[in-house]
């Protein structure tokens, strides 16, 4: 795989996050040099779902019911838009050449029970994509950790543990990478040990869910709203009640779980709530449990991507939390744009997979052990591996993109 001449192995990462606001696509060039996978981002793009499709989709959405005959269509309506997304990614991205698309779908349900996942569905059919630019489709990459007994994420632990290593062993003190979106995730690095990785609870799911219903719009733009309110501390006290966030990880969850019933419950026992105070109150629920979790683990830096990160209301409430000892950055300060992150990452599974290198973190997912990701559709062609790898990969670098 030492392929230095002209581009490396190039991936197109495709996924739809649980705010379920479109699809983020990212090409990278991979190539493995000793130990070290090296990404190349060659740019990332967002591509809004078609409105009719995005409203049948949040429709479907637990606590709501969905027939099969539904599935069928959102499937293909999700399908076909990856396909259109990764047709534009192709061209405005690659110059036109990629050799794998990896797609980690959008997910609609994550069943998980006595803390326990016992599935987990992604709709959007990979033959379309296939179909549509000819290359071959790696999906359905959470699957596989959850047979092994894992809760198939947060897979961003994966890219995390690669990437941040490094740093975690110059500083001398863990670090956390944190994903602010529908729902927050954080993987935390430490040198010597393996990595930890899961959900915290919610971030964008329920400021967006609060947002429609105060303003008719889909999220607070700019957490203005959040910004001119008040934490209301009774409220606050009942949120944090859900034993989630005093359960052991690993663990999952979803909007399954922290959606308008379990926001109806909190607010069903205290007096009336300012919209604005509604807001920041969720915002700082976000912030007080992922700088709980940072504290938990002894986390020093935290590294934050994500559609959150685009929220002055979140960062603010967050760097409060964390308090002056812990520093907060972004990704894009570490030369990954933060905007197509989970895309770059959809990407290194994509590459890992093709290599025959394992894509998971069983520290991190909970699985019996480290497993090959996902189902390969064939392109126009018949497929053809190389040979596996061999080896493994322990360190990430990304590099800047050749002018």
């Amino acid at each position: 795989m030492g392929m230095s001449a002209g581009h490396g192995f190039r991936v197109l990462g495709l996924i739809s996050g649980t705010s379920v606001d479109g699809i983020d696509v990212a090409v990278a060039d991979l190539h493995a040099e000793d130990g070290t996978v090296v990404l190349t981002p060659l740019g990332e793009l967002d591509v809004p779902y078609p409105e009719p499709l995005r409203e049948g989709l949040l429709a479907a959405l637990p606590p709501n019911p969905c027939t099969a005959e539904e599935l069928t269509r959102l499937d293909t309506g999700v399908g076909q838009a990856f396909a259109a997304a990764a047709a534009r990614g192709l061209e405005e991205l690659a110059g036109g050449t990629a050799d794998l698309v990896a797609s980690l779908g959008q997910t609609v349900f994550h069943w998980v029970e006595d803390g326990h996942v016992r599935g987990t569905l992604q709709l959007g059919q990979p033959a379309w994509i296939a179909e549509r630019t000819g290359l071959p489709v790696l999906a359905d990459l959470r699957a596989r950790d959850v047979a092994a007994g894992g809760h198939g994420a947060p897979l961003a632990s994966t890219l995390d543990q690669l990437w941040l290593r490094g740093l975690a062993q110059d500083t001398g003190h863990p670090v956390a990478a944190l994903n602010l979106g529908g729902i927050a995730n954080i993987t935390v690095v430490a040198g010597g040990e393996p990595a930890i990785a899961y959900d915290t609870g919610p971030a964008n799911a329920l400021l967006d869910l609060a947002a429609y219903r105060v303003t008719g719009r889909r999220s607070d733009v700019d957490g203005w709203l959040a910004l001119g309110g008040s934490v209301r501390s009774d409220l606050l006290v009942r949120l944090l009640a859900d034993p989630y966030f005093a359960a052991a990880p690993p663990k999952s969850t979803g909007k399954e779980h922290f959606n308008a019933p379990y926001l109806d419950a909190a607010l069903a026992g205290v007096g009336p709530v300012d919209p604005a105070d509604l807001l920041a109150t969720l915002t700082e629920l976000t912030a007080a449990t992922v700088a709980d979790q940072c504290r938990r683990h002894g986390v020093t830096t935290v590294i934050a991507s994500g559609g959150g990160v685009a929220n002055p209301a979140v960062m603010t409430a967050l760097a409060r939390n964390l308090g002056a000892s812990t520093v907060l950055k972004t990704s894009d300060d570490l030369g990954l744009p933060g905007a197509g992150k989970e895309a770059y990452l959809t990407a290194l599974l994509g590459w890992l997979t093709w290599c025959g290198v394992p894509g998971t973190v069983p520290s991190a997912t909970g699985a019996r052990g480290p497993r090959l990701l996902g189902a390969l559709v064939p392109g126009a062609g018949p497929l053809i591996l190389p040979a596996p790898l061999g080896g493994t990969v322990t360190r990430l670098r990304v590099a800047e993109k050749a002018v």
